[in-house]
């Protein structure tokens, strides 16, 4: 006796639908780009906004650079290969750093942080390197250029967000972004000093 092969497909218990990932998700955005969410956190939305502003141009520009230190941590080439390839890993994991508490300074100041590199790249001020490789003290010059321009823009949003009451983020750009900043471009130009290692 023939059996029946062509019967209808089960239908899930409710045990195995509880399990089952529900991947028809409808898209849509909890809050746009730009949007404020009011937080109890003392400051105005308006004050909000503008230091939201400021520090996603200052993380864009950070990311950037970022960016920038692995790409020549991949291509650095010559006598200092070495030393170079080091630190400049060693100052990418700084503003791998600096990236997460920008970003989280501000969603906790209820804005969106910029996140994607489209968006990056449609933001930053940083000139966009080529992509093959260049000599080192190219690299070096460029890197001093994309941390000189983050300084002085670090240095404008501290004092805006200070004059507004915005405490916390002044901290974050004085604290953190300038200091570091200013240290890293430090160890980078010490590096462009035409000083000879076996003659006075």
């Amino acid at each position: 006796m023939a059996t029946n092969t062509s019967a209808a497909p089960r239908s899930m218990t409710e045990k195995e639908q509880a399990v089952q990932p529900n991947l028809d998700q409808p898209t849509h955005e909890t809050q746009k780009y730009g949007e404020i969410v009011k937080l109890p956190n003392g400051l105005s939305e308006a004050v909000c906004k503008t230091s939201v502003a400021l520090l996603n141009q200052c993380l864009a520009d950070t990311i950037t650079l970022r960016d920038m230190y692995k790409k020549h941590h991949w291509q650095v080439v010559g006598p200092t290969f070495n030393q170079l390839h080091l630190m400049y890993d060693q100052h990418y994991e700084g503003q791998v750093l600096l990236v997460d508490i920008l970003a989280e300074r501000i969603q906790l100041l209820g804005g969106i942080a910029l996140a994607m590199a489209a968006d990056i790249a449609e933001t930053t001020k940083i000139a966009r390197p080529p992509r093959g490789r260049e000599p080192a003290p190219v690299q070096l010059k460029r890197l001093a250029e994309a941390h000189e321009l983050i300084i002085v823009a670090a240095r404008e949003a501290a004092e805006k967000v200070d004059k507004s009451g915005d405490a916390g983020s002044n901290d974050v750009l004085v604290s953190n972004v300038l200091r570091t900043n200013e240290l890293q471009v430090w160890f980078l130009t010490e590096h462009l000093v035409a000083a000879s290692p076996v003659a006075a």
